[in-house]
This record gives C-alpha cells, structure tokens and sequence, in this order.
C-alpha cells in the first residue's frame, strides 16, 4: 500500500520509526511536508509573515500526487487543527483514503478525535505494534477484532476501543529511525537526532510524561527502558556513512539516566562516532563523572529543565523535587567542564507568585548558566497542570474544550481576562532579564532591574526580548541559532523560487549514493505487545 505521512515544522522520531516499521512490511512510504515558516508552533509565530508563506496547497498537492491508500498524523496540541483540516481536505479528494491520527494529543483525548468523521483510526499512546496491525487490517479490507492501543469505528459508526497494551519492552527489536523520508526538506546532517531510551523517570504536571504513563489497562510493564549501546552505535555508524554529520542531538528526556550505560556508550561514540553532540538531562543526573565523560565524548551543551527557582512551590505543585542548591551545584560541574548549560524556566505557572521571578533573578544574577530559555506556561489535554488552571479560575471550561480541540493551549500569549495584566508586564520584564543575564558582566546584570521594563509596553518588551534572543545567539555562534537561521533561509528561498516554477536541490546531501538497508529486524507480534508514537 501507499503510505503518506503529514508533517510540519521539523523531523518527529516518532515519524521515522513509524515509517520503517511500514517499509518492512512492504508498503510504500512518502512524505507531504510543511516547514510551517514563521509559525512552527515552538519558538516564532509572526501572522503577517506565515500568511505570506502558507505551504498549504503544496502539501496538498503533495498528497495528490502520491494518491496514497493511508494518510497518518502524529499531532501535538499545537499542530492538531493543522493536520485535521489537512485530513478532511485529503477525504474530500480520496473519500476511501484511510486517516490514522497518533501522537500525544491523540492519546490525550482519543474519544474526541475519533469522533471527526474524517478519522477512521486513532493511534493511543506508543504505536509500533499498533499502527503495523493498523495496516494490515486496511489491507485485508477491514477489522476483524479489536487491535491494541487503536480506537476505531465499526461499520455502524460506533467507536471500538482496543486493549491498551503495556509498554514494548526490548527497543532493540525496533528498527533504526528512518532519515531517508526527511531528506528532502531536513537538514539531517546538521543536526541528527536520536533517542536512545524511552521513557521518563519524573511525572512533572505540565508534562505529557505524567498521563502516558498510566495508558496501559493493566500491566504496562517498565516506563524507562534502554536500547543496547550496540543497537544505537549501529544507527550512528549508518547515519555517519551516509550524512555529512556536523552534530547529534540524543532526544532522550534524562540521556544521563543509567550511568554505567552512559559510560560504555560514551567510550565508544568517543572512539568511533567523533561528533560534537548535545541532549537533555535533569540536574539530580550529573555529577562529576558523568560531565567529564559527555565532555571528552563531544557534548558542548545540555539543555535542562529548571521551569521555577521557588523550592517549595514546586516540590509542592509541580511535582518537581530539585532543590536550587542541586542547580547551582550542576552550574557549576557543567561550567568546569566546557558543557554549554542551556536552562528552561516558565512563565505563568498556576498559583506560582511573581515573587517566585525574583528568586530566579538573584540565583541567576550569581549562578549565570550558558543561556535561559524562557517558555510561557501551556496548558494541554490530560495533564494535571490543565486541572490546576480549572481550579484557580486561570482557565474556564469553554477554555478546556478549545484546548482539547486544539484551538489553543497558548493562554499567556493572548488576551485572557482571567490574568492579571499587571502580573503580564512583570513577566515580560523577567523574560527581558534573564535572557540578559548570561551575556553581561556581574555588575551589569545586577543592577538589572525589572520595574525598569515592566514600565515599558508589553509589545515594547516582546520586541526587545525577541531582538535580544537573536543577537545574543548570533553574537554567540550559537548552533542551535545558526541552525535555525540556516533552515529558514532555505525553505524561504525553496518557496519562493518554486512560485517562479525553478526547483532547488534537497536540503541534505547524502555522502553514500545507494540506500542501505541498515534496519535490525523489528520483531512485532501479532498479539498482545505495545506501543509507538511518542
């Protein structure tokens, strides 16, 4: 069968491994992409712009040319309303096309989702063993028993719901992500990224983590789980004789997690890979040792989640345990061993008092990381944090029905009567500040002062803290900003040389002409494994 997969803004792994999994058995697979410019639902979103490079009818033109018999979606909350309008545009130029929807919204509200008429099957939670029984049943031309982890609709309309099964245990069973369907639209060498592990060890609020893990009816077996070193040392080897590799980015929630697993696997992607890499990690998973291996190994940053500076408020709300004598002590490990620490704090978290900002800026004013990203609070399906927002009336039920719909989880960023604007003003002041703090002096950065911006108009402070960003990650050489800057010039030029009817070259050029096939077997059952889309 024809397989096509919808996608935008940048690679999902989840994607990838979905479509090896489908290359095995035969089925035919493509891609219909978007690189969403100026609204990629994670780091910029200007109207004016986005209007001026909507790629919607080239996806659809895409999906026409290639007539596929399946269509599947991995949709965030963000991309959701995208995909869906995609999804009923396709059924209108394929009524018998097949639509698969998977990825964390789904498995938030499968019920709603499968509700739209244009969805014949939800994907709920992992889907490597489901989204293969999925295609079988369409090729034999219909289901004929419940299939695990899916939500479908029988013959009459009613929706079947299928055994959520328990987690897939042995990852090295899964095949190797499959980079060839990016290809033409990813830079894959520049930034390849991989997972070796599933699973988190933390249930943070706001964290999608938190409900995932409770999918299973029964049984689900171990959350956190590991591929071998060698079956991840094989798909770095394959991807190293085919790309031009200039990074790697480990995906993994916690990549520090088992250490003894870390060091054999440092040991020999030192010897045998040499590529400079990053990943994420949690301040109670370093320690000397592990920094000074990932710094011998190529790791020059690290991104970490730190959302608050307030011990109690989120030992007590978010379910985060660090304290910030745990944070100062990995500020200072990373520092000693050239690792880039690259924090995450939040905005606008539910019940956290502004007072909690101030905290942040005199830790961050003596215990300056390599940058902070800040992020507005959102609120999405299934998490406690959404329930948390209901329940001090920063949200409302009609706000709850459009989040599920995915009309907007973003509630911070527009205008909302339920928040103080006082409070708004504040924050985009913080926001202005601790993206200042790494890159200036002591004396400067102590003398920052938030009732100076907080002065200033919002949009005034939005500009300035955006200006701010690019500069500083500019003037820094930042990879993550090169990279980003390099992605948006090329599709710009792609979109508008393709309205003049001139094509360009494929965003990656591979160093090995043929196409291998590198992919360990993947040993699916028929009966009662698990899992996927993540």
């Amino acid at each position: 069968m024809r397989v096509t997969f919808v996608a935008l803004g940048w690679e999902q792994l989840g994607v990838s491994l979905l479509s090896s999994i489908a290359k095995q058995r035969g089925h035919e697979v493509r891609l219909a992409f978007s690189p969403s410019l100026f609204n990629d639902r994670a780091h910029l979103n200007i109207p004016f712009l986005a209007r001026c490079f909507d790629d919607r009818k080239d996806v659809m033109a895409a999906i026409e040319r290639q007539r596929p018999d399946v269509l599947a979606f991995s949709a965030l909350t963000g991309t959701y309303q995208w995909m869906l309008g995609v999804a009923q545009d396709a059924k209108r130029l394929f009524p018998d096309v097949k639509v698969v929807f998977g990825g964390v919204h789904a498995s938030a509200v499968p019920d709603r989702v499968a509700a739209q008429p244009c969805v014949d099957y939800v994907c709920v939670g992992e889907g490597d063993v489901a989204f293969a029984m999925i295609l079988e049943a369409i090729e034999r031309g219909g289901v004929t028993a419940p299939i695990v982890n899916t939500r479908y609709r029988s013959a009459g309309g009613r929706i079947i719901r299928g055994p959520q099964a328990g987690f897939i245990e042995d990852l090295d069973s899964l095949p190797a992500f499959d980079k060839t369907l990016w290809e033409e639209y990813i830079p894959v060498g520049d930034s390849y990224i991989t997972m070796t592990s599933r699973g988190c060890p933390y249930r943070c609020t706001f964290c999608f983590n938190s409900f995932f893990v409770q999918l299973s009816d029964g049984g689900a077996g171990k959350y956190i789980r590991q591929r071998s070193v060698d079956h991840v040392m094989h798909e770095l080897l394959q991807a190293k004789r085919r790309y031009k590799l200039r990074g790697i980015e480990f995906f993994d929630d916690v990549f520090t997690l088992d250490k003894k697993w870390l060091k054999c696997f440092l040991d020999r992607y030192k010897a045998e890979i040499k590529v400079p890499f990053q990943c994420f990690t949690h301040v109670n998973y370093i320690d000397d040792d592990v920094a000074r291996w990932l710094s011998e190994a190529g790791c020059f940053a690290s991104q970490i989640g730190v959302q608050s500076m307030d011990d109690e408020y989120k030992r007590t709300k978010i379910k985060r345990y660090e304290r910030a004598s745990d944070v100062e002590k990995t500020v200072r490990i990373m520092r000693r061993f050239a690792i880039h620490a690259k924090f995450d704090h939040m905005f606008g978290l539910p019940g956290e008092g502004i007072e909690a900002q101030e905290i942040a800026r005199k830790f961050y004013v003596e215990h300056p990381p390599y940058s902070i990203q800040t992020y507005w609070t959102n609120y999405f399906p299934g998490t406690e944090l959404l329930q948390q927002g209901l329940g001090l009336g920063l949200i409302g039920a009609e706000d709850v029905e459009r989040i599920e719909e995915g009309l907007g989880c973003d509630l911070y960023s527009k205008s909302n009567a339920n928040i103080d604007p006082e409070k708004m003003k504040a924050y985009q002041a913080y926001q202005i500040i601790f993206k200042l703090i790494p890159n200036v002096p002591y004396v400067v950065r102590k003398r920052l002062d938030p009732k100076f911006f907080a002065r200033m108009p919002v949009g005034v402070c939005v500009v300035m803290s955006f200006i701010a960003d690019v500069v500083i990650g500019l003037a820094k050489w930042s990879p993550d900003h090169i990279l980003y800057a390099k992605y948006y010039l090329y599709h710009m030029g792609r979109f508008l040389l393709r309205k003049l009817g001139i094509n360009i070259p494929p965003a990656t050029r591979r160093e090995a002409a043929s196409e291998e096939d590198h992919n360990k077997p993947c040993k699916l059952k028929s009966g009662q494994e698990t899992l996927a889309v993540k």
